[in-house]
């Protein structure tokens, strides 16, 4: 059931995760995402450097920094992305607890991660334009480390908002913008 750090943390005010586990998990789910996005880089390394020429960027004709991490809409406010990411996460966590929950009727056993991953199909699909899906801050922040390491520079945590989601229930957003830098 330990998704990413907001279901962690979920876990963990619900007394089914020692705090002191927390960090160990949240590190460990950090790491996967940046090892994730490091074999995808390599796996499409001849493809990206014959699309962008050598030249990594967030922005423009040739950006790719999109691929391995979340950037906001054009269009979405600062309030308009914390919500998102509230209702977002809100709805995973809960669907998430709904179907591990010994008492409830939840999924047949066994079929639980095909009702996770059918869950994360339906929230993303239905959620993605604002903010392209990232309601785990694992997802969004191991890759953005990884392609400021890569290539792609500083120019990661300029574009836009870099949103670290803390937790389900009271979700906390810190935004870095393009003017701060």
């Amino acid at each position: 059931g330990h998704l990413n750090p907001a279901v962690s943390l979920a876990m963990v005010i619900l007394g089914k995760l020692k705090i002191w586990k927390f960090p160990v998990y949240v590190a460990a789910q950090m790491l996967g995402a940046f090892v994730g996005a490091a074999a995808v880089f390599g796996l499409y390394y001849d493809a990206f450097m014959d699309f962008t020429s050598g030249i990594l960027s967030v922005t423009g004709i040739n950006a790719t920094g999109h691929i391995f991490a979340s950037y906001p809409g054009r269009h979405l406010t600062v309030l308009g992305g914390f919500v998102d990411q509230v209702v977002g996460t809100g709805m995973l966590v809960l669907c998430i607890l709904a179907v591990v929950d010994g008492r409830n009727i939840g999924a047949p056993r066994g079929v639980e991660p095909l009702a996770v991953g059918l869950i994360l199909l339906g929230i993303s699909v239905s959620m993605g334009l604002n903010c392209g899906y990232p309601l785990n801050p694992a997802r969004d922040l191991g890759p953005r480390l990884f392609t400021a390491a890569a290539g792609w520079g500083m120019e990661v945590f300029r574009y836009g908002c870099v949103q670290i989601r803390v937790c389900s229930a009271v979700q906390v957003q810190v935004c870095f913008c393009t003017s701060v830098f």
